[in-house]
């Protein structure tokens, strides 16, 4: 039964990538000798003509994150697996992909702008503020919550954290080999995963690297701020790209694993209507917040691919293709909780844990202990959460940069907006937060809902300026991107409204969410306006 499912569920991703894939190419007419923004406006910092599967590596790194692994994870726990593969498969075929793929090209078309650039042009300058105050308050949210995880992981497996300092050193001359030494992509790849390798089996046998959870968010935020500053093939593009493997490992060892494995479905197709999350609709919907569609992916493709893709054809296999990917990544996570009962799902405190213990399960298959297993699997979550932090925090970057109207390559200003984005994280995850009952919370459980409601309402608002921006630039209907988004409006403001006013005390937190709902309605009066005089 599994071996089956499994088995369809790739085979309708592939057959969603070469159709709909190609006939979202016919929509916006997508030509092979476009110019593209990294070569009409080369800088060497930010704009750099890239290989597609050098991009497609930083573009998945990026977008994947944790969330296709954690809110997966959640979501099947409150509600049983099948509603939350149907939203998998469906959401990113349909939505996901499309909102990528389009966001990506929107932004080509506009010379690399960013998605809040693109909605001044076609939305208004009034619009242009309020997005972009909203991008940046979403991406406050996703730093605050990957900082934590990560930190999390980091105290609590040392060797997972040995291996990612030895990644960024890596990396780093990574990137002078390929860009100033001149060495060839596949000979440089090969000699610097073999090095990777090196460092994950050392680490494994010979960890000294033990550091508490509030050294490490000190660290991760450190690392964040020079990530963002330095020329993007220095260490963002070089990190994310040898990263991807890893990513690509896990989808191997997933799909051999439920293949090969002798498991069976153990936990419920569906539990109920209501959980402690909350009701089934909207939070379903939020709480899968990357596997079938995220805002967040937006803010990659029209921040630092956009920048980078070096033939406009390309962005089928990197922004669709990258969707896709993470859609499997998606599947194989739920799939860990499909093959553990019901009470064992319950008890583990973690979703990171179920995670790693169905890789430590998959991995075992091919003689390798399960423990190595299960810090196989924490490493690969924390690739997933670095490359969303230091992606976002550059985002965050040039989402202030734009607000401010600074030049995007000063240096002054690059340090000036990085620092000012990493102040409102650093905050949130020194706060305290309890439950009814007293005890202590972890940052990252509070926060995810409205992460979650927070990231896919950012998902619907780039809907809104993708229809608005099809709609002037070339006429049609566009009823494929119409229906996304309205349906993904009705879902994302129900889910922040009832977070806002009816779970959460009146903190910084809620106050974030309650300025957020404000922008968003805001945006949407602004874009139904926009509609009446294009009709």
């Amino acid at each position: 039964m599994l071996k089956i499912l499994f088995f369809l569920i790739l085979i309708i991703f592939g057959l969603g990538y070469l159709f709909y894939g190609k006939f979202l190419e016919k929509s916006y007419g997508v030509k092979e000798d476009e110019k593209v923004p990294s070569k009409t406006n080369f800088d060497g910092i930010d704009f750099v003509p890239t290989n597609k599967f050098i991009l497609l590596g930083h573009h998945f790194s990026s977008i994947a994150g944790a969330g296709p692994i954690v809110g997966p994870i959640i979501a099947g726990i409150a509600y049983g697996w099948l509603p939350g593969i149907l939203w998998i498969v469906l959401g990113t075929i349909f939505i996901g992909g499309l909102h990528d793929f389009s966001s990506l090209i929107a932004s080509i078309r506009n010379k690399g702008k960013s998605i809040g650039e693109v909605a001044k042009i076609y939305m208004g300058e009034s619009v242009y503020k309020i997005f972009l105050l909203f991008i940046w308050f979403s991406l406050v949210y996703v730093i605050a919550v990957f900082t934590d995880l990560a930190a999390t992981t980091f105290a609590k497996e040392p060797p997972v954290a040995q291996v990612n300092v030895g990644y960024i050193l890596i990396a780093l001359i990574f990137g002078l080999s390929l860009y100033k030494l001149k060495i060839r992509l596949p000979l440089a790849t090969l000699f610097f995963l073999f090095l990777i390798g090196i460092i994950i089996i050392f680490s494994l046998k010979n960890s000294f690297i033990f550091l508490t959870r509030e050294a490490w968010i000190w660290i991760l935020i450190i690392y964040c701020f020079f990530a963002s500053i330095l020329p993007v093939w220095i260490l963002l593009q070089p990190r994310d790209y040898l990263s991807s493997f890893l990513l690509y490992s896990i989808l191997v060892i997933g799909i051999l694993g439920v293949f090969f494995g002798d498991y069976t479905i153990s936990y419920p197709v569906f539990l109920s209507f209501n959980s402690q999350i909350g009701p089934f609709f909207p939070f379903l919907f939020i709480t899968i917040a990357c596997g079938a569609i995220s805002g967040f992916h937006s803010l990659v493709s029209s921040g630092t691919t956009s920048k980078q893709l070096d033939n406009i054809k390309n962005a089928k296999i990197v922004a669709y293709g990258g969707m896709v990917l993470e859609g499997i990544v998606a599947t194989i996570a739920l799939i860990t909780v499909m093959i553990i009962s019901e009470n064992l799902a319950k008890s583990v405190k973690l979703p990171t844990d179920i995670f790693s213990f169905g890789i430590s399960k998959f991995v075992a298959l091919i003689g390798i202990d399960p423990k190595i297993g299960l810090i196989y699997g924490y490493l690969v979550i924390s690739a997933f959460i670095l490359t969303t932090l230091d992606t976002a925090t550059r985002i965050s970057r040039y989402v202030l940069q734009e607000l401010m109207n600074l030049p995007i390559s000063d240096f002054r200003a690059r340090v000036f907006t990085t620092l000012a984005t990493l102040i409102l994280p650093v905050i949130l995850l020194h706060l305290k937060f309890y439950a009814p009952d007293g005890t202590l919370i972890p940052a990252w459980k509070i926060i995810w809902p409205l992460f979650g409601s927070t990231n896919q309402l950012l998902a619907a608002l780039v809907l809104l300026t993708i229809y608005v921006w099809a709609r002037n630039t070339k006429p049609g209907r566009y009823i494929f991107i119409l229906i996304p988004t309205i349906f993904m409006l009705i879902t994302t403001l129900s889910a922040l409204i009832y977070l806002v006013l009816g779970k959460f005390k009146l903190d910084i937190i809620t106050l974030i969410g309650f300025i957020l709902i404000i922008l968003a309605f805001y945006m949407i009066i602004a874009g139904a306006k926009v509609f009446g005089f294009n009709r």
